[in-house]
């Protein structure tokens, strides 16, 4: 069913990533120009990803046709695997955006409806300058998920990534110029303009604009997911490094003086916790020589930066499903912080997370979160 008008004209709003869910759902990575070995690495550590956060909520995984089999046999069988086309596996991006109203039902209980928005996509900035330069699979991929659950479409044009978006639940919004406003996006949008949809389609007040994002961050132009996310309302947490030459550094200092000389919708001063990032890590020769480069997809070159955050957790109900790069100094340390700032939640680590970080993205990336809601 597509819903016609904007969320907030039917009482919308998008929630919070921490408040209940019901679902999440993953897509299976496979494409050899973006996942080296054909995947086999990549798969691996998303059936981990998957099985940590099936321990607090359902989960879907979808995969292709000529993948379901090998899927299936890798995960855990109270995880669904449904079959699902797509041009590569980041459902941040490609799934819908779940947004729920709350709704007094017939007994006058407080029921929550949900439905989806289903936004435009061009891979990350088009044929020039996009990830890869088919992505009609993925176009469809919010559609097809809203007709799984029967829940209400609603359609927008503009382009935009899941993962470039944070929310509070309370009317705030986190984003990044250089992302938002980059010219391969929404070319005839003014910055005023991309305010006036967010405010419509994820019932927000106020947008936060962090300048850039994580350093290294050039397949997303600069994702908020990957720099700053929101742990609870009026609290933070920011990328960050004490290495002054660091090129991160000046993104960080930059993204912090915003955050301090702001408020939220609420009008509460911004708490910030700092979360050092990993490495610096490098895209190793042996990684690269794992890739079929056909020219189809942007090339991943041996000691290129990896854009490593461990920002790009999951919130699964009561757990942080966060990544761990093997960098046991800043490992330790990202649990130790994530588990100051999220109390009530037992943190899970996931070993093996380069693997993920070697396509382009992480744990957020690779995840959408449903609402438990009706539909």
């Amino acid at each position: 069913m597509e819903v016609k008008g904007s969320p907030v004209e039917h009482g919308h709003y998008m929630p919070a990533e921490w408040e209940p869910h019901s679902h999440c759902w993953i897509g299976w990575p496979e494409r050899p120009d973006n996942w080296r070995d054909h995947g086999v690495h990549a798969q691996r550590v998303f059936a981990n990803v998957a099985s940590a956060i099936s321990r607090f909520e359902q989960v879907t995984v979808c995969a292709s046709t000529e993948q379901w089999e090998n899927a299936r046999s890798q995960l855990p069988k109270h995880i669904r695997v449904v079959e699902m086309s797509m041009n590569d596996s980041w459902f941040r991006d490609t799934g819908p955006t779940f947004v729920i109203r709350n709704n007094a039902s017939s007994e006058g209980k407080l029921e929550k409806k949900i439905a989806g928005i289903d936004w435009n996509f061009n891979s990350y900035g088009g044929i020039e300058e996009g990830c890869y330069e088919n992505w009609s699979l993925d176009l469809l991929i919010a559609r097809k998920i809203l007709e799984i659950e029967n829940i209400p479409r609603i359609p927008h044009s503009m382009i935009l990534e899941g993962g470039s978006i944070h929310v509070d639940g309370e009317g705030t919004c986190l984003t990044t110029e250089e992302c938002l406003l980059n010219k391969n996006r929404n070319p005839n949008l003014t910055k005023a303009q991309i305010e006036e949809q967010l405010k419509a389609y994820l019932g927000v007040t106020k947008i936060i604009w962090l300048p850039r994002g994580l350093y290294g961050d050039d397949d997303t132009n600069g994702h908020v997911d990957n720099m700053c996310c929101l742990v609870r309302p009026g609290v933070v947490l920011l990328s960050w490094t004490d290495d002054k030459s660091d090129p991160q550094y000046e993104r960080s200092v930059e993204a912090l003086s915003v955050l301090t000389s702001t408020t939220d919708a609420k009008g509460r001063n911004l708490e910030v916790i700092k979360l050092h990032v990993p490495g610096p890590l490098y895209m190793t020769e042996e990684e690269a020589a794992g890739l079929e480069q056909d020219g189809d997809a942007k090339a991943r070159i041996a000691g290129t930066r990896l854009a490593a955050s461990y920002i790009n957790f999951y919130i699964a109900n009561k757990a942080i499903i966060t990544p761990q790069f093997g960098d046991k100094k800043w490992d330790d340390e990202a649990a130790h912080v994530l588990s100051s700032a999220f109390p009530d939640h037992e943190i899970v680590r996931i070993e093996g997370a380069r693997e993920i970080i070697l396509g382009g993205g992480n744990i957020h990336c690779i995840t959408q979160q449903q609402p438990a809601a009706l539909p």
